[in-house]
């Protein structure tokens, strides 16, 4: 794969995002099977590794850690801070949007010390905190990076406007925001605004959760702790009609010689030259499979027919339930009623 661009390091275009490997789809694999996909992760090429504070409330940050400390310098290492698991006066741990400076000083320093490293590559605010000025967190986050606790500063799930507020404050090296065919709102304006402020946008969710694989063809079959049971996209009568639009997508990925998931990166790759993609797996195959769609080329005339084929006004559903939704800073298209 050629590398591009974040921030100041050089990275293959396809990374890996490691949240399955510890959070959010049911049961997650062993620690050994997490170990095997991290390293082929880096055997199949992929320099960026993506975790955060929040993923099963440290253990991924664990998980990673031993793992990829021999291989330090060979990767970018990147973490997120702002949202996390906090205890409770009853002992319980909750999940917490908290961006105030000695929150986002508290959640780095404990992921470096889970990571078992002395700095991160790439720090992001993992939320906005809305009860605090994005200022005062990209503040705190800035002195992190002068302190040489952090060496570049992202942010997540942000729109246009807050992203140019943060630069002010601080020069932000990447916005990492959902992208792929079914989810396309960066394209209303963080897209742009990552161009014009040469930010790399990391799209996370690539394969739209599983939906452009292919595979998922029956949502009842999900896992009770499944956290796309919660999102209107992937509830039983919406998925069915989603799932009628994989037919010419399938012949698509077919006639480019490809598989469906090489498509999907390989369509988000053909967007920008400062995008790139986190897609995660439990899978040490389908890690190969990924990486490989950095050699895929697509025709003008193929990506026109994607995007014909799955956007944002064919596909049935809302991206997340309200309550979620409500967490997040990002643009709507104007017909979204549950964005």
């Amino acid at each position: 794969m050629t590398t591009r661009t974040l921030g100041p390091f050089d990275i293959a275009p396809i990374g890996l995002g490691c949240m399955n490997l510890s959070h959010a789809y049911g049961e997650p694999p062993s620690a050994a099977q997490g170990e095997r996909v991290l390293l082929a992760a880096i055997d199949a090429g992929c320099t960026l590794f993506d975790t955060a504070a929040l993923y099963g409330f440290g253990a991924n940050e664990t998980l990673l850690g031993p793992v990829l400390k021999p291989h330090r310098k060979r990767i970018v290492l990147t973490s997120k801070g702002g949202l996390a698991g906090e205890t409770q006066a009853d002992g319980s741990v909750k999940r917490v949007i908290n961006g105030r400076p000695d929150a986002l000083r508290r959640h780095c320093e404990d992921s470096l010390r889970r990571l078992q490293t002395d700095v991160i590559d790439l720090y992001y605010l993992h939320r906005v905190d809305k009860n605090v000025p994005v200022e005062d967190s990209v503040g705190e986050m800035a002195r992190l990076l002068r302190e040489g606790k952090v060496r570049a500063l992202g942010l997540s799930e942000v729109s246009a406007a807050t992203l140019h507020r943060a630069h002010r404050e601080h020069p932000i090296a990447a916005v990492q925001n959902e992208y792929s065919l079914w989810t396309r709102n960066v394209e209303i304006g963080v897209m742009q605004a990552c161009r014009e402020l040469g930010a790399t946008l990391v799209a996370f969710s690539p394969l739209a959760r599983g939906f452009l694989t292919g595979a998922l063809n029956d949502v009842s079959t999900l896992h009770a702790k499944d956290i796309r049971r919660s999102m209107p996209r992937f509830a039983v009568d919406p998925y069915a009609q989603n799932v009628l639009l994989l037919g010419t997508y399938q012949r698509l990925a077919r006639e480019a010689g490809c598989t469906p998931s090489q498509l999907a990166l390989a369509w988000l790759l053909h967007t920008a030259p400062h995008v790139v993609a986190v897609p995660g797996t439990t899978s040490e195959a389908h890690v190969r499979e990924n990486a490989a769609a950095g050699a895929v080329r697509l025709t003008p005339d193929v990506m026109s027919a994607l995007e014909q084929t799955i956007n944002q006004d064919n596909v049935v559903g809302a991206r997340y339930n309200a309550t979620t939704q409500a967490e997040i800073d990002t643009e709507m298209f104007a017909h979204e009623t549950a964005y």
